[in-house]
């Protein structure tokens, strides 16, 4: 069996199980946070909506650079609507499976590269690179945000089994 079809089936249940916890903010919490330096609701959401992108990062160069040297840094997306981060995340998806899907087992194992003003913060393998810097970091991020939803009353979906509010 192909790594991507090995890889594809966990990429789409985390991905439907992000979309669920996403799909339950609401644009009257968006601007919430539950202290001055995290994330507001609304944000942390804009940030789970843009990391399956980082699927096709990885397949499509083998570096990224988020402050290059000769160019302009990475500006991150601004939240504008829950609307908005669910059609991102949806359009983000597809791009991921598709990158993901047509990559060849000897793509897997090349290295990758994030570089921060020409310094390398790390260099992995594709596999590792997906594996932490895609899919963990999505999980972590998909966990606070369930806590963020419990603080502010909204019913937190089942993910890995059932929930308070979800218990089928």
């Amino acid at each position: 069996m192909a790594i991507s079809d090995s890889f594809l089936p966990e990429f789409e249940r985390e991905m439907a199980s992000t979309r669920k916890v996403l799909s339950a903010a609401t644009e009257a919490t968006a601007a919430w946070k539950p202290h001055p330096r995290s994330y507001s609701l609304g944000d942390l959401a804009l940030h789970l909506s843009n990391i399956p992108h980082w699927a096709t990062l990885t397949f499509d160069r083998t570096e990224l650079d988020l402050a290059p040297p000769d160019g302009p840094p990475y500006d991150p997306p601004r939240f504008q609507s829950m609307a908005r981060v669910m059609a991102d995340f949806d359009a983000n998806v597809s791009k991921g499976k598709s990158a993901i899907a047509a990559a060849p087992d000897a793509d897997w194992a090349v290295p990758w590269t994030l570089k921060f003003s020409g310094h390398t913060i790390f260099t992995r393998p594709r596999t590792e690179v997906m594996r932490s810097f895609v899919m963990s970091h999505m999980i972590h991020h998909r966990g606070q945000m369930t806590v963020y939803l419990r603080l502010q009353e909204l019913p937190v979906p089942a993910v890995y089994g059932p929930t308070a509010d979800n218990p089928d």
